[in-house]
């Protein structure tokens, strides 16, 4: 049986199978901590991770380390002792024994790959304390949870004689390997898990699983977040923990919120710093962002949703016959994406695969049935420059070429345009040349802080790209490069021409600097209060905010 993989709710930016070992923490009863064993490491070229036959019969593919002999791999199970291995002995304490209660070894290796830091063999070592503390609290949490959405697969510990769990950490490149090969998802993340449990054997042993944590992505979150290197760890480690105790985020928004409260329950309890990570991943992408819109902060509120009351009114209009017609710099499937989950995509909606619209700010547009009727690219020599700068300066980048999203490195800020706002996961193409030769691109998006786009990118561009190309901002922390003297409203104006309908016809709503010509194309343009001032400045109408449902009061007030 293949493990199951819980990925975590945000990934990040940046394969060797190597790993420096801190055995099994001797057997120690649930009401105490382990006692501290001797450190190992095991020389790189031996060590590998393999898909092992185990004496029950099933194949098991887990992170367990394996020494080669030159003629296959065998898996080390439970402890390895330095003067076995021939291996340096570091330290070791005597392991203290009392009444027999339910054992819990736990395992803490480190990559070989990652620097000997003081900090992290410390963090280490403090996990190997950590951890058995964190799992005695989340099972006793078990026996009374009410919790809808958990699997309960693993219910009551007490059945078992003793649970194994492993936790690896590692860099950037190695879990994102894991998560390539597990997940299909090329990039990195924070943290995996990995289970073995399987509750079919009745076994008197839980084998918990395989929590993989990076490091690299951790030191940066933690950055991000304003606490030390440990407490994300450990935040880490318990968001892993409940992975592998049936908890799933990614299920459902109750599914959610049941496994954030246990989070913030759990840190709370064992008197560790931070949020929970599911909030914590929450706060840092708002954060990143200064006005926390979607590129379109019309539709969508700060939280990337649309609201109840907004869906309400386009289909209160749409059932009085009124015309509606998606206008974004968004690709047509991340706005599918958004609009499915209120019921307001496909053959009933006001936008599907079938549907006119205008994406990618005017560069593609989408007549009658669906049909492409209009698409510009962005000047070749234009992109070799923003990738040229992109890969030198290690700005984020994402080339748009119709449906995909292509990128020349990973960067939590790149993955956010897949997470946050729902675009096609960027596909890595980590050379210039390769990516100037996979695709045509209609724009480029530079992602970076707010202050970083006004005082460098938006001044180095403008007077770079002159009239070869335009710079255009629906939020602060992007800049788009899109092709000289197309927009939305040009968009727009293709579509009008190509349905039969006049401008004087419409009413068009929006907030950022890229709707400007298209609130100037129409009978009525609103401009919602959370927008520019640019934007406000030739907008008929002020509307209330995105996140005061303000095209609903827009519909309601002008449309009906």
């Amino acid at each position: 049986m293949l493990p199951r993989l819980s990925p975590l709710l945000r990934t990040s930016t940046f394969p060797t199978s190597m790993a420096r070992v801190i055995p099994r923490a001797a057997a120690a009863p649930l009401s105490h901590t382990p006692n501290a064993v001797a450190f190992v490491r095991l020389p790189s070229a031996r060590l590998g991770f393999v898909a092992n036959a185990n004496r029950f019969g099933f194949v098991s593919q887990s992170l367990k380390p394996s020494i080669s002999n030159g003629q296959g791999l065998s898996p080390l199970r439970g402890r390895v002792w330095a003067s076995q291995r021939e291996y340096r002995k570091v330290r070791r304490r005597a392991a203290k024994s009392k009444e027999k209660e339910l054992e819990l070894n736990v395992s803490i290796c480190i990559e070989e790959d990652l620097p000997d830091d003081p900090e992290v063999l410390s963090i280490a070592e403090m996990l190997r304390l950590n951890v058995p503390m964190a799992m005695k609290l989340a099972f006793d949490g078990l026996k009374d949870s009410t919790y809808k959405t958990r699997d309960t697969a693993i219910n009551d510990v007490g059945g078992f004689e003793s649970v194994e769990l492993s936790v690896l950490l590692c860099n950037d490149e190695f879990i994102r390997e894991l998560n390539k090969e597990w997940r299909d998802e090329d990039h990195a993340t924070d943290v995996l898990s990995m289970s073995e449990h399987v509750p079919e054997l009745k076994l008197p042993i839980l084998m918990l699983g395989d929590i993989v944590i990076s490091v690299e992505t951790a030191a940066r979150q933690a950055e991000e977040r304003g606490h030390t290197l440990l407490d994300e760890i450990r935040i880490l480690m318990v968001h892993g923990l409940l992975h592998l105790l049936g908890f799933d985020h990614e299920l459902s928004e109750e599914a959610e919120a049941e496994m954030e409260k246990e989070e913030e329950l759990l840190l709370k309890s064992l008197g560790w710093k931070g949020k929970g990570l599911i909030q914590s991943a929450y706060d840092a992408e708002n954060s990143a962002y200064s006005h926390k819109e979607n590129t379109d902060g019309t539709l969508l509120n700060s939280k990337s949703q649309v609201t109840p009351a907004n869906a309400k009114a386009l289909k209160e209009a749409m059932s009085r016959g009124v015309k509606v017609v998606i206008a974004t710099g968004k690709a047509r499937p991340a706005v599918i994406e958004s609009l499915k989950m209120v019921d307001l995509a496909g053959k009933d909606g006001i936008v599907s695969e079938f549907s006119p619209g205008v994406f990618l700010q005017g560069l593609i547009v989408y007549g009658r049935q669906g049909r492409e009727i209009f698409r510009r690219n962005l000047d070749p020599d234009v992109c070799r420059e923003t990738y040229l700068y992109s890969w030198e300066n290690k700005v984020p980048l994402v080339a748009f070429t119709k449906d995909r999203c292509l990128t020349l490195f990973d960067h939590p800020l790149v993955d956010s345009m897949h997470t946050i706002y729902h675009e096609s996961k960027a596909e890595v193409i980590p050379s210039v040349e390769s990516l100037l030769a996979a695709a045509e691109i209609q724009k480029v998006i530079f992602i970076d802080t707010a202050e970083g786009v006004s005082t460098t990118l938006r001044p180095y561009w403008s007077e770079a790209l002159r009239d070869r190309a335009t710079v255009v901002q629906a939020v602060p922390d992007m800049l788009e490069i899109v092709p000289h003297g197309t927009s939305k409203g040009g968009g727009v104006k293709i579509l009008l021409d190509h349905l039969g309908i006049t401008a004087k016809e419409i009413m068009a709503i929006g907030d950022g600097e890229n709707d400007i010509e298209m609130l100037e194309l129409a009978m009525l343009g609103i401009a919602l209060s959370n927008g520019s001032e640019k934007t406000k400045a030739v907008a008929n109408a002020i509307g209330v905010s995105n996140d005061e449902d303000g095209v609903a009061d827009a519909i309601y007030r002008y449309a009906f």
